[in-house]
């Protein structure tokens, strides 16, 4: 076959052009606007009593075995009374979902900001937000800030430490996974391997049996066990905030969670309209003054 005229080969190029151009003028097109969007805006998943949890309509919410005061009351999560009780019931009600709505799960306290998928919405159980942490779970922003407390026996040597530097010749111990046991081989940095215990039940035997000559918790933590659980245990003094930034509990969720923004959200709103300060003076108020240890 001949090749066609030059003449005729450039209106034939031209035809093909224009029809695609307008094929292309009908086609739907990227909208800029859609692109730059977010996929699960806020305003979709945060919808009030209706997200994406792991059972619809309910609100699964986990904390280990056995629930301590003043975190808890009785060992009843599902109680409302106690800070983490009376908070988790808080940010509940402010994702839209009732007390009946809400499902308690126990959860170990270390497999809860472990590595995997989880089995709750989130997790309530004094566990400190940390950039270690971060890598295997989510946290919402933190709903309590927290020193960390070192408790011995009345009588011991160790009730008469006023600094750091007393404590590092003593055997003190914490519960495993703990910014607690943290704080003892990071500041204290004694001069003998602390003691790590699963609970904090077996640290608190271990003190009474002399075991241990002190143990480190949370503040809360340490006024409950001095006045009802070892009371002849006192509060030797409490450690200052490491880098300047204190020390807060968050809530613990899936790593990547779409729940994540939501329960952020609630949990700032109710320190922005001052229910996590009223709840902290309801279950928390005798914890508020020991002395620094420096």
């Amino acid at each position: 076959m001949h090749p066609a005229p030059r003449a005729l080969r450039r209106a034939v190029a031209f035809a093909t052009t224009a029809l695609l151009a307008t094929a292309l003028g009908c086609a739907p097109q990227p909208d800029e606007k859609a692109a730059d969007a977010p996929s699960g805006a806020a305003g979709n998943t945060c919808a009030k009593g209706k997200l994406a949890t792991k059972t619809s309509g309910k609100l699964t919410v986990a904390t280990d075995e056995p629930a301590y005061e003043p975190w808890f009351k009785d060992d009843k999560p599902a109680g409302g009374e106690g800070f983490e009780s009376a908070v988790a019931y808080a940010v509940a009600k402010q994702l839209g979902y009732d007390k009946s709505a809400v499902v308690w799960q126990s959860v170990p306290f270390n497999k809860a900001f472990a590595p995997g998928e989880k089995t709750f919405d989130f997790d309530i159980n004094q566990v400190s937000i940390s950039d270690e942490r971060k890598k295997a779970v989510d946290f919402s922003s933190g709903y309590y800030d927290v020193r960390q407390a070192v408790i011995a026996l009345k009588d011991s040597k160790a009730a008469k430490a006023k600094s750091v530097a007393d404590l590092k010749g003593l055997k003190l111990g914490a519960q495993v996974g703990t910014t607690s046991l943290d704080y003892i081989d990071n500041v204290v940095k004694p001069s003998q391997d602390a003691a790590a215990y699963a609970k904090n039940d077996q640290a608190k035997s271990a003190l009474k049996n002399g075991q241990v000559d002190a143990i480190v918790v949370d503040l809360p933590t340490a006024f409950y066990i001095t006045a009802a659980e070892v009371t002849d245990a006192t509060i030797v003094g409490q450690f200052e905030n490491q880098g300047g930034t204190p020390e807060q509990f968050g809530l613990v969720l899936d790593k990547g969670s779409a729940l994540t923004p939501c329960v952020t959200d609630a949990v700032d709103a109710l320190r922005k309209d001052g229910t996590l300060d009223r709840l902290e003076q309801q279950w928390l108020s005798d914890a508020v003054d020991a002395p620094v240890l420096k």
